[in-house]
C-alpha cells in the first residue's frame, strides 16, 4: 500500500463522516524504518512523521531537516523524564504526556525555554496493567493539573487493547476530551484508522501499510 493511498482512504473517511477535508493530520510512524525509506516518503512531499524513542529520533531528524523543510515531527512513544528537555527540543508535538513527574518536568523546562510542544496526554482506556497511560477515572483530574501548569493541551491519546472493539476506546476518549473541551484526538493505527476518524481522530498514526514491515536489527 502506498502513502497516496492511505490518503485516499483518509479523505472518503472524512468525507463519509461528514468532515471537512484536511481535517485529519496523517502521521507517518517512522520508527525503526531504515532512513532510504523515510527519504522517499519525505520526497513525496509528506511532513509529519512519529517517533517511538527520543534516542532514535535524535540520530535521524537533524539530518532531514537540514534538508527539507517544514518537518512536523511527534513523539509517540513513552517519555522518560530525564530525556525530557531532548524532547521538547526535537519534537513539536508529545503524545505521551501520562503522568504527574512528566508533566512537572516539562511545565519547568517550557518556563525556561519560552516554548513548549503540542502535548497530547495519554489515556489507558483498556485499564491496562502493563500500558502507559492516565486510568480514565483520572484523567479529567490530571488534565485540569496539567491547564493549570499552563501547559499547551492540545487533547488526548490512546492505544487500544488488541483485543478488543477500538470503537469503544475510541469512543471514550471523545467522550473525555469533550467534556475536557480539548478538540484534539489522536488515535487510530494502520488497521482501525477509518473508525478512528467516523469518532472524530484529529491524528491517525500509521507506519508499516506506508512504509512497509519494520526491520529490526
Amino acid at each position: 500500500m502506498s502513502l497516496q493511498d492511505i490518503k485516499d482512504r483518509i479523505a472518503k473517511a472524512e468525507k463519509d463522516a461528514g468532515r471537512p477535508a484536511g481535517s485529519v493530520t496523517l502521521i507517518a510512524v517512522s520508527k525503526v524504518q531504515p532512513n532510504e525509506r523515510v527519504d522517499a516518503v519525505l520526497q513525496e512531499g509528506h511532513r509529519s512523521f512519529g517517533e517511538n524513542k527520543v534516542q532514535e529520533a535524535a540520530g535521524k531528524w537533524p539530518e532531514f531537516r537540514d534538508r527539507y523543510e517544514g518537518i512536523d515531527l511527534h513523539l509517540i512513544g513513552p517519555l522518560q523524564t530525564n530525556k525530557t528537555r531532548q524532547a521538547m527540543g526535537l519534537f513539536d508535538s508529545i503524545h505521551s504526556v501520562d503522568r504527574p513527574k512528566l508533566a512537572k518536568a516539562i511545565a519547568r523546562i517550557a518556563q525556561e525555554e519560552g516554548q513548549c510542544p503540542e502535548l497530547f496526554i495519554q489515556v489507558n482506556t483498556g485499564e491496562e496493567e502493563q500500558k502507559a497511560g492516565v486510568m480514565p477515572s483520572d484523567a479529567d483530574a490530571f488534565i485540569a493539573d496539567c491547564l493549570g501548569m499552563d501547559l499547551p493541551v492540545k487533547g488526548l491519546m490512546c492505544i487500544p487493547p488488541v483485543d478488543e472493539d477500538p470503537a469503544l476506546h475510541f469512543a471514550l476518549l471523545a467522550k473525555i476530551a469533550a467534556r475536557n473541551g480539548l478538540e484534539g484526538l489522536s488515535m487510530g493505527m494502520s488497521g482501525d484508522f477509518e473508525r478512528a476518524i467516523a469518532l472524530g481522530a484529529t491524528h491517525v498514526r500509521v507506519g508499516s501499510a506506508i512504509f512497509g514491515e519494520r526491520v529490526y536489527g
